[in-house]
């Protein structure tokens, strides 16, 4: 990925179409909209797909990993309810997309990426965006990140075979965390909201993603066995 600079960004115009696709897909968070209409995603993704990085679809960044598509993105922002003053806490940086997002929408992200090579290129990559409020780590992120505990949200982008309980621990009273999980072959995308020592929990419909690997996921010879990716 090279590192264009916000200063030659001639995107706006298809990143505007964007916002409107995901506004007719049902996305009505107007800092959602806003963030993605403000964010580069072509820095994001090799430069050999740059002519797609505003189509509302999941490109490949190497590793056995994928950007997803934005209307999934939009939709776990969405999900999230952010102030705007609380700290955040992402699993899986990927290509570092989501995590700019996250900066738009909060003060303080916190992000962690369990492959190196990955979490080296989102940095690069959310420098030339001119990010400055993003931790990237590199780790497990099925455990958190407990010295900046505890959270407002929390998002998970891989389906683990239920939510680690690490990452509920960490949240704040009253915090989400948004995070698909594995049921089988299927996926589900729930929403924990913690109450105290309780946690409701809510089933916001079926998604596709790679497998969360780490000690409260999946063994990682799960990451070569062919699962749908978005």
């Amino acid at each position: 990925m090279a590192a264009r600079g916000l200063g030659s960004d001639s995107f706006g115009g298809y990143r505007a179409r964007l916002v409107e696709d995901l506004r007719a897909k049902g996305i009505r968070d107007l800092a959602v909209l806003q963030a993605v209409g403000e964010v580069p995603r072509h820095l994001f993704v090799p430069d050999v797909l740059t002519h797609q990085a505003y189509d509302d679809t999941s490109l490949p960044i190497g590793h056995g990993q994928t950007i997803s598509q934005p209307s999934t993105q939009a939709l776990y922002l969405q999900a999230l309810e952010l102030s705007g003053r609380g700290r955040v806490l992402e699993i899986g940086t990927g290509s570092g997309y989501q995590a700019a997002l996250l900066a738009r929408l909060s003060p303080d992200v916190v992000t962690i990426e369990r492959l190196g090579p990955l979490a080296r290129v989102a940095k690069e990559a959310l420098a030339a965006a001119g990010v400055r409020n993003v931790l990237v780590i590199t780790g497990d992120g099925t455990i958190g990140w407990r010295p900046l505990a505890p959270y407002e949200a929390i998002v998970v982008a891989a389906a683990g075979p239920s939510v680690p309980a690490p990452l509920l621990d960490q949240l704040e009273d009253g915090g989400r965390l948004v995070a698909p999980v594995a049921q089988g072959r299927a996926q589900s995308l729930v929403r924990v909201t913690r109450r105290g020592e309780t946690f409701e929990r809510e089933d916001l419909g079926p998604v596709q993603f790679v497998p969360l690997i780490g000690r409260h996921g999946f063994p990682r010879e799960a990451a070569d066995e062919g699962k749908p990716r978005t």
